[in-house]
């Protein structure tokens, strides 16, 4: 009777905990039909927000994936007095409160800020542009991808690698033929990660760019300033952003699931071509 009353316990408390998280979730499906809520995309508010949303997720990606990889790898690969404590630096951003993310932004960025009188000096002004979006995504966004591309880049056979060196293939070639292939999987993961996050981004967004619809004003802040004037377009938004992260998620899981499958392939035919 005992076990089977904490059984009974276990099922219900894990009933309310996946209900609690899906309810939120299906509301916002449920709320209006589906034909007014894709009728709703075509507003002007949101074509105008995801416009902003996705040409500064696509700068702010290629530069996580240009500056972001070379130091994941130095950091995965290098051993030297003072690295926990970088890696951590590169982790802060995960635990800052956006609105601190966003401050430091200006801070560093703005017309009174640590740079700022550089790039007045060349003309500059970056807040409240969407080359300050850009930033606040980048900013945010980037440890995703970094702290797992250490870990894909960690994963790798040193032996393969020591292999390729001893064949003559250079650093450059090694990292490029050998090293990106076998970390791709972890690589991909975190760019997932990063853009999901980039895409949500809110509070460092507002403080450091602002939201002037169709310069800085992104999906979340467009879900914010459309929330008291236009219920349905925010509903619509909401629901855009569900259906790209739920895409990304899925990704990842074919994506694992492929690059397992791959793996015990590759397994099998080494234990065939040994036996």
């Amino acid at each position: 009777m005992r076990r089977a009353l904490g059984t009974v316990a276990i099922f219900l408390a894990a009933f309310v905990a996946l209900g609690f998280l899906l309810l939120p979730i299906v509301a916002i499906f449920v709320h209006t039909g589906p034909g007014h809520l894709l009728s709703q995309l075509t507003s002007p508010a949101v074509v105008d927000a995801l416009v902003v949303s996705v040409k500064a997720s696509v700068i702010a990606q290629a530069l996580v994936l240009a500056f972001g990889t070379p130091t994941a790898y130095l950091l995965a690969s290098r051993r030297f007095a003072g690295r926990s404590a970088v890696i951590t630096l590169v982790e802060l951003p995960l635990v800052l409160p956006p609105a601190v993310a966003g401050l430091g932004l200006l801070v560093a960025f703005g017309r009174n800020g640590l740079l700022g009188s550089t790039f007045e000096v060349l003309g500059v002004s970056i807040p409240f542009t969407q080359t300050a979006v850009v930033l606040a995504v980048t900013f945010v966004a980037s440890p995703l991808y970094v702290r797992q591309a250490i870990a894909a880049f960690e994963s790798v056979d040193a032996s393969l690698v020591a292999a390729s060196r001893t064949l003559g293939a250079g650093s450059t070639r090694t990292f490029f033929r050998v090293i990106l292939p076998l970390a791709r999987a972890g690589l991909a993961a975190g760019f997932a990660l990063s853009l999901a996050r980039g895409l949500g981004e809110f509070g460092a967004t507002i403080m450091f760019a602002g939201s002037l619809q169709g310069v800085t004003q992104t999906l979340p802040l467009a879900i914010y300033a459309e929330f008291d004037r236009n219920f349905d377009a925010t509903l619509a938004m909401g629901a855009l952003l569900v259906a790209i992260s739920a895409a990304l998620l899925l990704s990842l899981k074919l994506s694992a699931l492929w690059h397992g499958s791959r793996q015990s392939s590759r397994s099998r035919s080494d234990l065939l071509s040994w036996s």
